[in-house]
């Protein structure tokens, strides 16, 4: 929490800038130090401003206000780390959501594990018109998390998850179960 700090001295002391009949007068010089410990803490956050909105640096309760500006998927109760870094990635989020990329990215943030994604979507090009559709007729999404330890309410916040963060067409099942996460192997 911000406040007043002890020993923070003032960027801009206000008795430097009083007019000269001032300068001498002890009274108005203690008056105005006392106004510089009041003022002190907001000169210094004005003189950091640029760091208040970089997620690795500015302090945990700002992170946390600073993901409700950038709809951060967040819960409350992740570590520090994790916070940091879904609140930092909240905006290239935002872009790729809808999509499988985006969709993994959200629940890696949140849960610190890659998800398991099954759909039934599916992509192809023919020279010939006319040709098969790839994927299943009806859509489905399936995204299955396995955790060390997992938590009855990891279920809901998964769940919360993947509905916002799916296509909106899509209808979804979600699945948490205990054990290690899958290897994943990385397509060249």
């Amino acid at each position: 929490m911000r406040g007043s700090i002890d020993g923070l001295g003032s960027s801009a002391p206000i008795g430097t800038m009083l007019p000269a009949v001032f300068a001498d007068d002890d009274l108005a010089q203690r008056f105005v130090a006392g106004l510089d410990d009041v003022i002190a803490p907001i000169l210094s956050v004005l003189d950091c401003l640029d760091t208040y909105f970089r997620p690795s640096l500015t302090p945990l309760d700002f992170t946390q206000w600073l993901g409700s500006w950038v709809g951060a998927e967040t819960a409350g109760d992740e570590p520090e780390a994790r916070l940091r870094a879904a609140v930092a990635a909240a905006a290239y989020l935002h872009r790729i959501r809808g999509t499988r990329r985006g969709l993994s990215e959200a629940v890696r943030l949140a849960f610190g594990v890659e998800p398991e994604i099954t759909e039934s979507g599916g992509a192809a090009w023919s020279a010939r018109p006319l040709g098969p559709f790839p994927g299943a007729p009806r859509p489905r999404l399936h995204v299955h998390l396995r955790l060390p330890a997992p938590a009855p309410a990891d279920h809901y916040r998964l769940e919360t998850l993947v509905s916002a963060a799916r296509p909106a067409h899509m209808p979804y099942t979600v699945q948490v179960t205990a054990g290690a996460p899958a290897e994943r192997t990385r397509e060249t």
